[in-house]
């Protein structure tokens, strides 16, 4: 008896052993490959081929993130340098992308600026982006047909005007709105140096009109801001007085327009600032601006190494370092 119940059990585990067999591979693809089951997660290459991305960036694939509302908190003068070299982006409605590179700006500092709209800490229906949020578009209309865009800054009633670009991309539509805008000499064809260098060229190379005022440059789907990819060398920045602003007095004078030097883009040279720069960094080199981090100011404040006395050659110290000592725009402060 045990012999014969040991062969019976034996046969029945074969029989379900096969059927178990059987049954695998009736459920298999033809190729013999394994497949999971719904339930079950794939450990296995994504099925589609290539890099995957994280659905935390914020900009497509393969372009730079646009620049975000904590680029433009900075007082102005620190955000007029910072926008050189940046890459402005206009997508017009058809989706063609005008790109630009910053190479020139102007800063205007509020209330104490007797060259700024905000003078006075005057409040229009005109100027009252300058007293919005910092990256607030400011446009505005000059000889009753040309506009002119500037960025708010930190600040009440500060910006950042955007004088000339470095065309990147969309050159031929840029030639084709600036052809259509501009007045006179509307036979001659336009050099790419001609297309953005002024801060009326570039709004009409951009299609910028008063319908950008008050947009929100750090998240308008229209216009936004790229950072710039990294050059082989560090830019040459020149300090130098702004322009068309004769009206202002000593504020006339002030170093408060910042350009890339060398840069054929460039709206207004100003060869004598360039002097005064190069003889100021063949005698302390580089480490000019260094020497002017951390220098304590009358009434207890730090100098920020990118404010504009960093440029004052030794030899005009009186040109810029007296009145960074006074205004209270000079340095770096809180919030708004």
């Amino acid at each position: 008896m045990p012999a014969r119940g040991g062969a019976q059990l034996s046969r029945r585990l074969g029989q379900k052993k096969q059927r178990l067999l059987e049954a695998e591979q009736h459920q298999s693809p033809p190729d013999g490959a394994w497949t999971p089951s719904p339930r079950e997660p794939s450990l296995g290459l994504p099925a589609t081929p290539g890099p995957q991305r994280s659905i935390y960036f914020s900009s497509p694939q393969g372009r730079p993130a646009r620049l975000g509302s904590e680029f433009f908190d900075q007082p102005a003068v620190s955000l007029a340098r910072a926008f050189l070299g940046q890459v402005l982006v206009r997508q017009l409605d058809n989706g063609t992308e005008l790109r630009g590179r910053i190479v020139e700006t102007e800063a205007y500092l509020g209330p104490e600026d007797e060259a700024a709209h905000s003078r006075g800490g005057r409040q229009t229906p005109r100027n009252r982006s300058m007293f919005m949020e910092p990256g607030t578009l400011y446009v505005y209309l000059i000889y009753g047909m040309y506009f002119c865009m500037n960025v708010s800054s930190r600040g009440e009633g500060a910006c950042v005007l955007l004088r000339a670009l470095e065309p990147l991309g969309g050159l031929e539509t840029m030639r084709q709105l600036r052809s259509t805008l501009r007045k006179g000499a509307a036979g001659r064809a336009l050099r790419d140096r001609e297309l953005c260098s002024g801060p009326s060229k570039l709004c009409q190379a951009l299609a910028i009109d008063k319908s950008f005022d008050q947009r929100d440059l750090a998240k308008d789907k229209a216009v936004w801001l790229e950072r710039g990819p990294p050059g082989p060398s560090e830019p040459v920045v020149v300090a130098a007085a702004r322009v068309g602003i004769g009206h202002a007095g000593e504020w006339a004078h002030k170093p408060l327009r910042f350009y890339i030097q060398g840069s054929p883009w460039v709206s207004v040279v100003d060869r004598a600032a360039e002097r005064d720069s190069h003889r100021s960094a063949r005698r302390q080199g580089r480490g000019l601006q260094s020497s002017c981090k951390g220098k304590l100011l009358s009434r207890g404040r730090w100098l920020s190494a990118r404010e504009p006395s960093c440029l004052i050659p030794a030899e005009h110290p009186s040109t810029l370092l007296s009145w960074a000592q006074t205004s209270r725009w000079a340095t770096d402060r809180p919030g708004r």
